[in-house]
């Protein structure tokens, strides 16, 4: 399904598939609001700000990127899409839910990431503290 193009979601979406699929880490600070958050399925508080929140997404850029991540469906409202993904960590696979929430003006004001299964979740977090310990 596609997003209408003067919606939040028809600005946003088509944006953040051309940064994941370039894997361009440069480009999400344009595309996330300075008072954004993201919700990550491994730390419990949620990650509030632009620069926070361009850590963990161009981390998960990586992380799950380096595997063969691709989008299995999407299901767009207005404001918002409800994208499920699917790809291998060090063997072992991850499936997945990227809840993203955009303002008028197509930029990121809400980012959840949910996984299953429970393997998944593990692969995936020690990997994350590992490149984002690296990054600060």
């Amino acid at each position: 399904m596609h997003p209408e193009p003067n919606t939040p979601a028809g600005l946003g979406l088509p944006r953040w598939h051309q940064a994941l699929e370039a894997r361009d880490v440069a480009a999400l600070p344009s595309l996330i609001a300075v008072d954004a958050v993201f919700h990550s399925p491994v730390v419990h508080t949620p990650q509030v700000g632009r620069a926070r929140v361009a850590g963990y997404l161009g981390a998960a850029f990586q992380v799950l990127g380096s595997g063969p991540f691709r989008y299995l469906r999407e299901v767009v409202g207005h404001d918002q899409a409800v994208l499920e993904f699917e790809t291998e960590i060090a063997g072992v696979y991850v499936n997945g839910i990227d809840w993203i929430r955009w303002d008028a003006d197509g930029q990121i004001i809400d980012f959840k990431v949910l996984l299953r299964p429970a393997q998944a979740l593990g692969a995936v977090q020690a990997q994350m503290a590992a490149m984002l310990a690296a990054g600060r």
